[in-house]
């Protein structure tokens, strides 16, 4: 079953928008959480082929031979070819508009469906269940023509057959041409069997589901056919019940192959905060942003003293971490570990990054109430009382808080963006203005004298260090200083001399010099490298930065999709997909497309306000 060494970039990538799948080329599903994204895993062969299970789908006399996504959407369509045999299978996680007409909702299905195009072959389907992570073995039970597993989920569809040995179900059918077979999986209710006829409609309901959504996308610039991918990838991570959007749908899928950087991103990070309320906005779908502001703000609470840098999607704190010793691990990259200790984390960024998104959805929308508007000031209070502490800073790193120059700049970003949110709103009198600009005016100066290296001409990672990083590249982006400042093309250089692996790839920090208290390899990161191209353009170095852009969208696989980092061969690493390689990758593409207009995001944001004028709702 599956391969124990299918590259992650290889995996296509489903969802309902509540949890998803991942596939292998070979046809095995080999990722499924139940009932939702963070939920435990009913398959998890990708960690573990033997304990973890997979789905496995196999046609005689045919292989394989290509796959692709349907149209704009997140059904995958796998074509199967032989000697005078040709079939077209495909997977998805059923979806409907929802009620009110602007979402997308769940049917609580993984359907899979194949059909004969030509010829005459036997398709056999064995669902090896290994519910909670294999933690508990699959107890099957003969339903009304279907099988049913002791944790909920039911199996229909053609021809269910009589367990195997090993106590899996298996489905056999004979198909000739223009017959189709389907194979459906209720993972929420364990009630609903699915005949040939409905999954079909299923198919087709979906896919209009996904059209209609997709056709709002409003992007034809640069990169198009990746931005909107992209989109559709998001939208696949968003949350539709409470608006979160999680970082990752996987677990312990590793930094470095064979590694012990292994976590789990299942979770929503506020850090994304800015670029996913910008992306949705940008790209024409307000509904998303919106969704997903009212999360963040609900996150915040009041009054504010911390926030911890991540939640659950249910808005509760992620479990605690553990490690599950019985798997093996992606490639053997061990441990393998669920839960979070981040969430335990004073990471002050954050604040930055909650008062940016904010500040875009106003100027954009006019939608912020006064009750929120007074819960973000709450926010830039906590960042005016906190900037100079150390704290753990954009990596999470596991060894001593540090005064990290990223954590800094972003400080000041929430103390700049809450004066322009004051502004925009007209409630200067309604906010100690005075204070703010005095601490914004400050923290950028202490920026300047102890985040900046005279000797090496550039900014550095953390107070008193001298090596660069990553994260730095964010400070043209957040209009910190200018992208054509010296000090900023400097740093620019440092990053690629020091950090820079080829092909366009940009690690995030060296391990050796950092101190993350783990202090192993790791492959390039996706979303530095993406920043990477954003810092160019505002940079002026606009030929440079679409050369990197490309070879970054070119070492994708077949399918499209970015994981969380990429070795220098072209390996995919990490959790996938990742959502900020996504945004970061929208950003960049945004950049490019407008070229020489400053930092295009938040200057389209701006330049939406203007056009649409009074009409908002500003109070």
């Amino acid at each position: 079953m599956g391969d124990r060494t299918t590259p992650i970039g290889e995996h296509g990538f489903l969802s309902d928008c509540h949890t998803s799948a991942l596939t292998a080329p070979d046809g095995t599903i080999t990722w499924l959480c139940a009932p939702r994204f963070d939920g435990p895993a009913f398959l998890s062969g990708i960690l573990d082929p033997d304990r973890g299970g997979g789905w496995t789908m196999e046609v005689q006399g045919a292989r394989p031979v290509g796959r692709a996504y349907v149209e704009d959407s997140l059904v995958l369509e796998t074509h199967w070819q032989g000697e005078d045999l040709t079939l077209v299978g495909h997977d998805l996680l059923a979806v409907r508009p929802s009620e009110e007409g602007t979402g997308l909702w769940r049917e609580g299905l993984l359907l899979r469906i194949i059909e004969c195009r030509s010829g005459s072959t036997s398709v056999r389907s064995r669902l090896r269940a290994r519910p909670d992570f294999g933690r508990a073995p699959a107890s099957w039970r003969h339903l009304d023509g279907a099988w049913k597993e002791e944790s909920g989920p039911l199996l229909s569809g053609d021809h269910v057959l009589d367990l195997l040995d090993e106590g899996d179900p298996e489905s056999r059918v004979e198909l000739s041409e223009g017959e189709t077979a389907v194979f459906a999986l209720d993972y929420l209710r364990g009630e609903r069997r699915i005949a040939p006829r409905e999954g079909r409609a299923l198919l087709k309901s979906t896919l209009a589901a996904w059209r209609d959504w997709s056709d709002k996308t409003h992007y034809d610039g640069i990169g198009a056919t990746h931005v909107r991918r992209s989109a559709l990838v998001l939208r696949g991570l968003l949350h539709e019940e409470s608006g979160g959007l999680i970082a990752a749908p996987t677990t312990s899928l590793p930094e470095d192959p064979g590694g012990v950087r292994n976590w789990d991103y299942r979770y929503v990070w506020h850090r994304d905060a800015a670029l996913v309320v910008l992306a949705f906005l940008r790209l024409g779908h307000e509904e998303e942003a919106g969704s997903y502001l009212r999360f963040l703000l609900r996150m915040c609470g009041r009054p504010i003293g911390w926030i911890p840098p991540v939640q659950a999607v249910d808005e509760r704190p992620p479990p605690e971490e553990e490690t599950l010793d019985h798997l093996d691990g992606y490639g053997g990259a061990r441990p393998v570990r669920i839960g979070n200790a981040a969430y335990a984390q004073h990471q002050l960024d954050v604040y930055g990054h909650i008062l940016d998104a904010a500040l875009c959805y106003e100027e954009a929308t006019g939608g912020l109430s006064p009750d929120q508007l007074a819960q973000l000031d709450s926010v830039v209070e906590a960042a005016r009382a906190l900037w100079r502490e150390p704290d753990s800073g954009p990596w999470e790193v596991r060894s001593s808080p540090r005064h990290w120059t990223n954590s800094k700049v972003y400080a000041w970003g929430c103390l700049d963006r809450g004066i322009q949110l004051a502004r925009i709103t007209g409630r200067e009198d309604r906010v100690p203005l005075a204070e703010w600009r005095r601490a914004a005016e400050e923290i950028h100066e202490d920026v300047l004298v102890h985040g900046y290296d005279t000797a090496g001409g550039s900014f550095v990672q953390a107070y008193g260090a001298n090596n660069v990083d990553g994260s730095l590249l964010r400070i043209p982006l957040l209009g910190f200083l200018e992208g054509t400042d010296p000090r900023v093309r400097r740093t620019l250089e440092r990053v690629e001399a020091e950090l820079g692996e080829g092909n366009g790839l940009v690690h995030r920090y060296d391990p050796e010099r950092t101190d993350d208290g783990i202090g192993t390899p790791e492959g390039a990161f996706l979303l530095c490298s993406f920043d990477m191209v954003s810092a160019l353009v505002l940079a002026g170095r606009t030929d440079e930065a679409r050369r990197r852009f490309e070879e970054l969208c070119g070492s994708t696989g077949e399918l499209g999709i970015q994981a969380e980092g990429m070795t220098a061969d072209g390996t995919q690493t990490g959790n996938y997909p990742q959502a900020f390689t996504q945004l970061a990758l929208i950003e960049a593409a945004v950049n490019l497309d407008t070229a020489g207009d400053g930092e295009a995001l938040h200057r389209w944001a701006r330049n939406r306000a203007r056009a649409e004028g009074p009409g908002q709702a500003r109070r």
